[in-house]
């Protein structure tokens, strides 16, 4: 109800040392001997008892013996409880250890979908080799629903392009790689074994893609050749696009990230493209949100793989 003051606790604000210290002299029954377990002098063990005593309004919680101490009731109640404490803390420094040792944690992350071609899982298999301890947990989709994903919470990571024109200005970039372009072609298409090409070339030619529209898709670095792709078919799936190419209804981009995995029976013609790259590649994460262990590590792997995607990329034909 309003105006009614807003509970609080009144209970003893204890020190985790009282505790363990307590816990030490119910352990052995003595002052003397909990104190020689701490190094501590006696003096001291009986100090932070009496500190711990008077911060529970006076309870006592040792009947002082001629020969050590014994619990009393209120010891007895609160040895479980003393227990807990130290145990839940010494938890804690077992979990922030192995985040430390990168023997557990969990990193969540996400990718477009060529990335899965091999960046991805040439980056998950490096990385289970280096830190089987660790959980890792993938989602696909295309970069503007990564970075919600990320923002939200629901990732620590998200591979990400500039493809799309989506926003990464608002968001930490970790450079990964520029991807270069090639173009499917049947193998008996009068391209084929002749080396790199200019869009222009082909600007005759039914295209596949993924979207009807070439502004922010791959097909974008058609219109920087200046001229608008006659787009015959729309496949969204890399694999469909292979088999529309490879039944001579078309021909289609594939990003460097893909080139490794194309099906015998379709070419691939280096794209030169001199104004800039086709596209970069990103692993983004939220400006400003300190990354966990596992995730900088997971990072580091990453950046691995694509240098040596990277550098193993070679004009194919």
């Amino acid at each position: 109800m309003a105006g009614m003051p807003i509970p609080h606790d009144d209970g003893p604000d204890l020190s985790t040392v009282w505790l363990r210290v307590f816990l030490e002299v119910a352990r052995h029954g003595s002052f003397t001997v909990a104190a020689r377990s701490l190094g501590w002098s006696q003096s001291a063990v009986s100090r932070q008892i009496s500190s711990l005593e008077s911060a529970l309004d006076g309870a006592q919680l040792f009947d002082r013996l001629p020969r050590g101490v014994r619990l009393t009731e209120a010891g007895r109640v609160l040895v479980p409880h003393a227990e807990a404490v130290t145990e839940s803390l010494h938890g804690a420094r077992r979990e922030l250890a192995a985040l430390r040792e990168l023997v557990g944690g969990h990193v969540q992350f996400g990718a477009f979908p060529t990335a899965d071609s091999a960046l991805v899982p040439r980056t998950l298999a490096a990385f289970r080799d280096r830190h089987p301890g660790i959980r890792l947990s993938r989602e696909e989709g295309l970069t503007p629903r990564l970075l919600e994903r990320l923002t939200s919470g629901h990732l620590d990571l998200a591979i990400v392009s500039t493809t799309g024109r989506a926003p990464l200005e608002a968001y930490e970039l970790h450079h990964l790689l520029d991807e270069s372009l090639y173009v499917a072609v049947p193998t008996a298409h009068p391209l084929s074994g002749q080396g790199p090409v200019r869009l222009a070339q082909l600007a005759d030619c039914d295209w596949i893609s993924g979207s009807a529209h070439p502004e922010g898709t791959l097909l974008e670095a058609a219109l920087r050749e200046g001229f608008s792709p006659r787009i015959a078919h729309i496949v969204g799936e890399w694999t469909a696009k292979e088999g529309y190419v490879a039944a001579g209804l078309g021909v289609a981009l594939v990003p460097a990230l893909a080139a490794d995995s194309v099906r015998p029976d379709i070419a691939l013609l280096p794209v030169l493209d001199e104004v800039a790259p086709a596209r970069a590649v990103y692993a983004a994460t939220v400006r400003g949100r300190s990354l966990p262990p596992a995730t900088k590590a997971f990072l580091g792997v990453l950046a691995e793989e694509a240098r040596r995607i990277g550098s193993s990329v070679a004009p194919v034909a």
